[in-house]
């Protein structure tokens, strides 16, 4: 899928559309405050309070990787709300939103770019980001190629082929789209070869093992990866570095209880990372802590970017 519109269909379970204020959201969802994310729903019915709660997170890399990351922090979450956490290794960005969006995914983190489609189509509600110490955050798209490739610059992939990783992905797709298009009038297909990936570290290893002449990754995976010893440095050569973007935001589906709801947030903010498994593997990225965020304002260059590659937010 080589086209900008990413809109995704789902086998879910139904839902009666509500005359409500909802913006981008899918019919099946609120948002009467306007801060562009589902409501809670305020009928109990529709509420949800499982005793086993499944995370997942977003498939950018290796999943066996992850759930040892998470290990700690998820061993912490039981122990704050009570309940059973299973890890679900999701393989790929549309199967994590289908899995929220009917209700088989109750806490995630959703890469930058499936953000928007994971809070429009699957009742996501993000309210955190991890973090550096001082409070920084975030991560650069870069166009990167290997040594022996000859490309100096982004204009010479012209006529080369070029890893994405996902359609959904911000970094690995829809950010060096509309960046190759508006800087150096590059567009897949008609002046490059575009193949998928499908993750970062594959798009990351293709270059390093002279697979791709070129592909457009999150450099925080290249910075784990070199630190894990699984390539090195001096495979990969960048040609661009794009501005700050928000990085992988967790949150809620929209329909937990809200006590649970506030049980997982208190949960994210209230856990030490020192000597974690969370610490060892995301503080190789001087990632130490979860912060506050909103979707309206943390998301808003993505949502630009979006729109720019006419990007769609539909669920159908």
């Amino acid at each position: 899928m080589t086209g900008a519109a990413v809109a995704l269909s789902f086998v879910g379970h139904g839902a009666a559309a509500q005359d409500c204020p909802r913006g981008d959201l899918d019919a099946r969802y609120c948002d009467a405050d306007g801060d562009m994310i589902a409501d809670i729903p305020t009928d109990e019915s529709e509420l949800l309070d499982p005793d086993t709660l499944i995370f997942a997170y977003t498939p950018v890399e290796d999943p066996a990787v992850y759930k040892t990351a998470w290990a700690d922090f998820l061993t912490y979450l039981e122990e704050a709300t009570g309940k059973d956490i299973v890890f679900f290794p999701v393989q790929s960005n549309a199967a994590q939103i289908e899995a929220m969006r009917s209700g088989r995914l109750h806490i995630a983190g959703f890469n930058t770019g499936s953000n928007p489609l994971a809070v429009n189509c699957a009742g996501f509600r993000p309210f955190t980001i991890m973090a550096a110490e001082d409070g920084t955050f975030g991560y650069e798209m870069e166009i990167i190629t290997h040594p022996d490739s000859g490309i100096e610059t982004p204009a010479d992939i012209k006529g080369r082929k070029l890893a994405f990783t996902a359609p959904t992905s911000n970094s690995g797709f829809k950010a060096p789209s509309a960046i190759l298009k508006a800087d150096f009038g590059l567009e897949a297909d008609k002046d490059f070869e575009p193949v998928f990936s499908g993750k970062h570290d594959n798009s990351i290893l293709g270059v390093a093992n002279q697979d791709y002449d070129a592909a457009a990754v999150a450099n925080t995976v290249i910075t784990r990866m070199i630190a894990r010893d699984v390539i090195e440095a001096d495979q990969v050569v960048s040609l661009y570095k794009s501005e700050t973007f928000p990085t992988t935001g967790y949150g809620v589906v929209h329909n937990l209880k809200p006590e649970l709801q506030d049980k997982i947030r208190e949960a994210f903010f209230s856990f030490d990372w020192a000597g974690t498994s969370l610490e060892e593997e995301f503080g190789k990225g001087g990632e130490t802590q979860f912060i506050d965020i909103n979707y309206k304002d943390f998301w808003n260059v993505i949502r630009k970017i979006d729109a720019a590659n006419d990007v769609s937010y539909a669920c159908e």
